[in-house]
């Protein structure tokens, strides 16, 4: 088979190139829409990472497309029904990194709840005073979890461990688990109003594209943190800057942010002025409030995640 990988890291190259010898192998460390479709246009199989987008339109320039991989958990950019009308099989990524973004997420709370951010700026810049760096406890604080799948489950379980009251929303209720890790699940309004910390936790799709906004930003409880390690789109940008601007929430930890495809410096000169320079502009605000915290899409990237990401990503290949 002839196989396409793209936004391909040495690590990936080198393990693909070692478990899937005697197929004809393609690797773009550029994003699907960079590379020129000449280049692979014939490839029965593309594997894909977060940025890679596959709409109708290049799916109908791929006429050898069989397969498409991607090595995420996300498919949110992939034309579904398109693959489907076409008779394409989608693979992705379901388990490899539930502890490991759970971990990342409390990763960012600690650094909000505790100002280590703020505290290690100081201490870089010479300075050792403790003026305004006062943190607070986890513990007897309330976590609201917008999404009770293998992550926000694992967030629950962390939390616990922390002394916390656990809040879930989910349209699936698992009353066993609930029972057993010591949570309750709420409505999402009694979810907003009732949480110190709302984080999320949901695949994006039609039904929770900007699903926080103004209107539930208003619910929240005032002086509460938000966490987003999901997808970007999930909270609007317009929203959150004026959350943080009005003292409802105290601060905001981010590994995603809405449009953050548009950040990396091939994509932001090919994208729309108008749209690409209200983005610069928002980051830039996020950047610059010390009650925020903006890590790079950087959730699952652990030694152990990345390798289950490699594993299974060549079995759904190699069992194709």
């Amino acid at each position: 088979m002839k196989i396409a990988f793209f936004e391909i890291t040495n690590l990936e190259k080198e393990r693909f190139s070692k478990d899937l010898v005697g197929n004809e192998l393609l690797f773009f460390s550029d994003t699907i829409q960079d590379v020129n479709v000449s280049h692979y246009d014939d490839a029965d199989v593309v594997c894909i990472f977060i940025h890679s987008e596959i709409d109708k339109e290049l799916l109908n320039k791929l006429s050898n497309l069989k397969l498409i991989c991607t090595r995420s958990t996300g498919l949110d950019h992939i034309d579904l029904n398109a693959c489907n009308e076409k008779n394409i099989l989608v693979k992705n990524v379901p388990l490899y990194g539930e502890n490991t973004v759970a971990e990342h997420t409390f990763a960012l709370i600690l650094s909000l709840s505790r100002k280590i951010h703020m505290s290690y700026v100081r201490s870089i810049q010479g300075g050792f005073s403790t003026e305004g760096l006062q943190g607070f406890d986890l513990e007897n604080k309330t976590i609201g979890i917008i999404g009770g799948g293998r992550i926000g489950l694992h967030v629950a379980r962390i939390a616990k461990g922390f002394g916390m009251h656990v809040r879930v929303y989910d349209i699936s209720q698992d009353h066993f688990l609930a029972e057993l890790i010591n949570f309750k699940y709420v409505s999402l309004d009694e979810l907003f109003n009732s949480s110190d910390i709302v984080t999320l936790h949901v695949p994006l799709n039609q039904y929770t594209e900007h699903i926080i906004n103004r209107n539930s930003l208003d619910k929240f409880k005032k002086g509460s943190l938000l966490i987003n390690t999901a997808r970007g789109a999930l909270v609007d940008m317009d929203a959150l800057l004026g959350a943080l601007e009005n003292g409802i929430l105290a601060g905001a930890g981010l590994d995603v942010i809405e449009g953050e495809e548009l950040l990396v410096e091939e994509n932001i000169f090919n994208s729309p002025i108008e749209k690409a320079a209200k983005l610069i502009v928002s980051s830039k605000k996020l950047l610059d409030n010390e009650n925020v915290v903006l890590t790079p899409h950087n959730a699952f990237n652990s030694i152990e995640a990345v390798n289950r990401i490699i594993d299974t990503t060549i079995q759904n290949i190699l069992s194709f």
